[in-house]
């Protein structure tokens, strides 16, 4: 929720590259879930937001990573009886 400069989002997503960041905010402004504010200061600021359509996508996408963590466990005896071998 609120703004979020460039830096504060890469410090919070680990192991994200800043190549790899600044193409998703840019595909993220393009489908309208973001919002990038460029203020006219020296030195440049700009912050990102959701925008009110973002804010919807990110209530469903909490709703389903509360629902993955409460079946992990499920998902990787599944994984398992699969054949998988690997972690989740």
């Amino acid at each position: 929720r609120g703004e979020r400069r460039y830096s504060e989002i890469h410090l919070a997503i680990e192991g994200i590259s800043e190549k790899m960041l600044a193409q998703t905010l840019r595909d993220l402004e393009g489908d309208g879930l973001v919002l990038r504010t460029s203020y006219p200061v020296v030195p440049p600021h700009v912050v990102y937001s959701l925008t009110p359509l973002g804010e919807e996508c990110a209530a469903h996408v909490a709703t389903l990573l509360r629902w993955i963590e409460t079946h992990v466990s499920d998902l990787r005896n599944a994984r398992a009886s699969y054949g998988f071998n690997d972690q989740m």
